[in-house]
């Protein structure tokens, strides 16, 4: 399920504190998955994780679909390059993750929104909100977008090392919310996105959620 090269979002959390670490796997031998040094997603800083320290991974499939497993670290070594090792359970214990279990922010993402079947001219907007799963867009309440229309969303996502990640994600419109004032929102799901792009809105999601703790702000 999980394979080599991919990403994974590592959650330390103590009665404290709660962090989130990125790092990729780079080997696996048996129930032993040798990943890179994780780094810390809100300091940007490598991390040196204690051995039986608990943790929590996340990852995305290729297809797009998103599982999470309960892990320790087992010890650290160096081979051609210094790795952690985790421990992964059987795959009795990877529980694939629903849509509604994503984490939500609420932000403004810029976004251009382009029809699959032709049925409205490209234009541009903002989010109100956003996840791994889907989002809601602001739209204009005279905007063509009806229930069921399948649209590609192009996202600018503005990451917290400065950089800007500029992701493609086919969705569906689940329903129109009608708002007060000019604008109305559109729910959208994602559906057929590849796993790297699932996975960089995971921790941008992450990261923002993480600012807004920080800002003492509701999550």
């Amino acid at each position: 399920m999980i394979k080599i090269g991919d990403n994974i979002i590592l959650e330390h959390k103590t009665f404290d504190s709660y962090e989130q670490y990125k790092c990729k796997l780079v080997d696996r031998k048996g129930n032993d998955l040798y990943i890179d040094y994780p780094v810390n997603l809100a300091t940007n800083r490598t991390v040196f994780l204690l051995e039986g320290t608990p943790l929590k991974a996340n990852f995305v499939t290729d297809s797009g679909s998103s599982y999470t497993f309960q892990t320790e670290v087992k010890g650290r070594i160096k081979q051609t390059i210094p790795m952690v090792i985790i421990s992964c359970p059987g795959k009795e214990h990877v529980i694939k993750i629903q849509r509604r279990q994503f984490v939500r922010v609420e932000t403004a993402v810029d976004v251009a929104i382009h029809s699959v079947k032709g049925e409205f001219p490209p234009f541009t907007t903002v989010t109100d909100d956003i996840s791994a799963g889907g989002s809601a867009l602001l739209i204009n309440k005279k905007s063509s977008l009806k229930q069921g229309m399948e649209i590609l969303c192009w996202f600018a996502l503005p990451m917290q090392n400065g950089e800007y990640e500029y992701r493609k994600f086919h969705g569906k419109i689940v329903r129109i919310i009608e708002g007060s004032g000019f604008m109305n929102k559109a729910s959208v799901q994602f559906f057929d996105s590849s796993g790297t792009d699932r996975q960089v809105l995971l921790r941008f999601c992450f990261e923002r959620q993480l600012e807004m703790k920080k800002k003492g702000l509701p999550v």
